[in-house]
């Protein structure tokens, strides 16, 4: 298996906001304008973009949410687990990663509006996915938690939450 930081290198991979490293790969060159989209939208976006994005076993994407659907997809390393809170607070672990009979999916859609997050699975040393997001992703679409956020009132999940949120 390739280090991590041969991808990172590969790909001039960059420092993303929520923890570990991306690089955008494609944002549409097409725009879809505000009045053809969901009122939760203030503007116009791209049709859609994907990013690479690769965490290592020190780093977790912190507890965000935005106003598309994300389709997550596993390329390499270790299994990464995403976290998703329903409208209910109710937790859903997804596993990407290459083994289907350990429950793992090469891909999984994060919809949107949901609470999630994610981190590498216990024992991985890295993983490295792509997103892709549609309408394409916009910093303006993108809320990031604080220990203040209601994200679940169930106790159960308490000591996770605090655990991803930066």
């Amino acid at each position: 298996m390739k280090p991590a930081s041969y991808w990172t290198e590969k790909y001039t991979m960059q420092p993303h906001p929520e923890g570990g490293f991306f690089r955008e790969m494609y944002r549409s060159e097409e725009w879809l304008s505000q009045p053809a989209l969901p009122a939760r939208f203030s503007g116009k976006r791209t049709f859609s973009t994907a990013i690479y994005f690769l965490l290592e076993s020190h780093h977790f994407s912190a507890l965000h949410r935005i106003q598309s659907d994300e389709v997550w997809h596993f390329y390499a390393g270790g299994p990464l687990e995403v976290y998703v809170f329903d409208e209910a607070g109710q937790l859903e672990i997804i596993r990407l990663g290459n083994n289907p009979d350990a429950g793992e999916v090469f891909q999984a859609v994060v919809p949107a509006g949901r609470w999630f997050a994610s981190r590498p699975a216990a024992g991985t040393t890295y993983a490295l996915v792509g997103c892709t997001v549609a309408p394409g992703f916009d910093f303006a679409d993108f809320e990031l938690a604080t220990a203040e956020t209601n994200i679940s009132t169930n106790p159960e999940y308490q000591d996770l939450i605090q655990s991803l949120i930066r």
